[in-house]
């Protein structure tokens, strides 16, 4: 089965496992800290922290924001469920926006949604693509709100020749074998906010700080820490840290060879009737996490079909995503289908076919030839 999305593993990331291994750090240590100062410079951000997974992520990113009770934080419904699922978590409301004609969230619709009780916005850039940050950014700054970007899909992307990690007021990445490197399991949060940052720091560790400098009860001795907030064990592990910095060290080279093949997969399935590829506009640089195609007219209601012959045909597919709102713990809190029929739209019509740095010539032969083949099959 050729799988429609696989990490990129070589002897150099094996040995910088290794060498952490038989050190005196298996947990949080000074490779940690090593890779959150790489991960800042390549992203142009002035810190980063680096947590257990995506979704310590957002919700440690959430906390640094002050989002909880009775708050609203407006995002889009075109994402996986951790993006919300997060803010639940701290006792806020998701306010689900309509998607635009690429995937991600709609700025035209965002202001509408805006409410006394709204904390921040919160922006996927599916695929690997940057949302509208410009637009965004206006919104935000004009209404008092944080911008938070969920970037588990585009760690290496660009939006006006700033990279993704720069421009919102935090930053969110997933390290899961899928994305555009990997440290196992992990994630980061980038920010140029320094108050962020603590706060960050604070969360990812049980919510206690060492720091004698910010003790708010008398320092007791050596030993003496204190519990500030109530924060969560969202450490990562020295282990990780090691295959996270050799990762980012070859994270040029999976762009280029993942913008290889997104160019054959358009060159190859342009002008297949009612087959609708991604569009990447002169502005933006998508990490291209995912190639998602789309079935429009006549094609649409064989979605289904399409999937199942392609994986019968040993083609790894996966659909991204299903809306939020349509899942039943969603529905058991009062969220109706229907509010933002374009990402419905979008979900019943979408395919992601593989795309990933070794996925071989022959095997994306394969998957385009298969593709043709199936929809020509399917229409008689």
């Amino acid at each position: 089965m050729i799988p429609y999305s696989h990490q990129f593993i070589d002897e150099e990331d094996i040995e910088a496992v290794g060498s952490v291994s038989g050190s005196d750090w298996l947990t949080q240590g000074p490779k940690v800290s090593e890779f959150e100062l790489a991960l800042a410079k390549y992203c142009g951000a002035k810190y980063v922290v680096a947590v257990s997974n995506g979704t310590a992520a957002l919700q440690a990113a959430y906390f640094a924001a002050g989002i909880g009770s009775g708050d609203e934080v407006i995002t889009s419904p075109m994402t996986f469920a951790a993006t919300t699922n997060a803010a639940i978590w701290q006792g806020a409301k998701p306010v689900f926006v309509d998607i635009d004609e690429v995937g991600n969230i709609d700025p035209d619709l965002v202001e509408e949604k805006i409410t006394p009780r709204t904390k921040a916005i919160v922006a996927i850039d599916y695929a690997g693509l940057p949302c509208d940050f410009d637009r965004l950014k206006n919104i935000a700054k004009k209404h008092d709100l944080f911008l938070i970007e969920d970037a588990a899909h585009s760690l290496g992307a660009e939006y006006k020749g700033r990279k993704v990690g720069s421009i919102a007021d935090m930053t969110t990445f997933s390290f899961h074998p899928v994305k555009s490197i990997t440290t196992g399991e992990g994630g980061a949060i980038a920010t140029d906010n320094k108050e962020f940052y603590e706060k960050l720091l604070l969360f990812r560790s049980h919510g206690i700080t060492k720091d004698q400098a910010k003790f708010v009860n008398k320092n007791e001795g050596p030993w003496y820490h204190e519990m500030q907030e109530l924060g969560l064990n969202y450490r990562l592990t020295d282990i990780q840290a090691a295959l996270g910095i050799s990762q980012l060290k070859k994270l040029p080279m999976f762009l280029e060879k993942r913008e290889k093949l997104a160019e054959r997969y358009s060159k190859e399935l342009v002008g297949i009737k009612n087959l609708i590829l991604p569009v990447y506009p002169d502005d933006k640089r998508s990490s291209l996490h995912l190639y998602p195609i789309r079935l429009a007219g006549a094609l649409q209601p064989l979605r289904g079909e399409v999937f199942k012959k392609l994986q019968e045909a040993g083609i790894g597919v996966q659909v991204h995503y299903i809306p939020v709102y349509w899942h039943p713990y969603y529905q058991k809190l009062g969220y109706k289908r229907g509010i933002c029929p374009k990402a419905e739209e979008w979900y019943e019509s979408e395919i992601s076919i593989p795309i990933y740095p070794s996925l071989k010539k022959e095997d994306q032969e394969k998957v385009i030839g298969d593709l043709k083949a199936i929809i020509a099959s399917l229409r008689g």
